[in-house]
């Protein structure tokens, strides 16, 4: 009976949390990854360059800093255009799809995914992500749903008391 207790809160406590698997990334790494893509740009083959920056890029889209995932989705976008091979391609989408996520646009992080499952249909870190991204619009939705209904129970028992009063 505790056990389900406890699960019981355990669940409203992550339903409200909001808790992902999707992992962040320090400030200290992400100036390691600038670093070494600044040195790479100096000289180095185009895929030590392309490899560093993907790097760079998946740092700043796991970083908490709104700014540096901007950053990161920017990178992102700006490359994938050149992306050589399926698996180039499929992984910058990924790594979109997170910076996304993270900026909290979920309606583009799913259509990203989407195209992301396209290239690898069973690539369980793309369907992990969207199984994530379509929880927190249900979890969004149900809240919204909450919270309107909280309004409306409000305003009509607002009316209900000024009608009682005036009878």
């Amino acid at each position: 009976m505790e056990n389900q207790i406890g699960k019981f809160f355990d669940s409203i406590g992550s339903f409200f949390g909001g808790g992902d698997n999707i992992p962040w990334c320090d400030r200290d790494t992400i100036a390691s990854c600038e670093k070494e893509a600044a040195e790479a740009a100096n000289g180095a083959s185009d895929e030590v360059k392309n490899e560093s920056i993907m790097r760079l890029s998946w740092a700043l889209v796991h970083s908490r800093k709104p700014e540096d995932v901007q950053r990161g989705i920017a990178m992102l976008e700006a490359s994938l255009a050149n992306s050589g091979s399926p698996l180039q391609k499929r992984e910058k989408l990924y790594l979109l799809a997170v910076g996304y996520y993270r900026s909290g646009d979920y309606a583009r992080t799913r259509q990203i995914v989407d195209q992301c499952l396209e290239i690898a249909p069973d690539w369980r870190q793309a369907l992990t992500l969207k199984k994530t991204v379509e929880d927190k619009i249900t979890k969004e939705g149900v809240i919204g749903i909450g919270i309107t209904a909280t309004a409306v129970g409000l305003i009509v028992g607002g009316i209900a008391a000024a009608l009682a009063r005036k009878n």
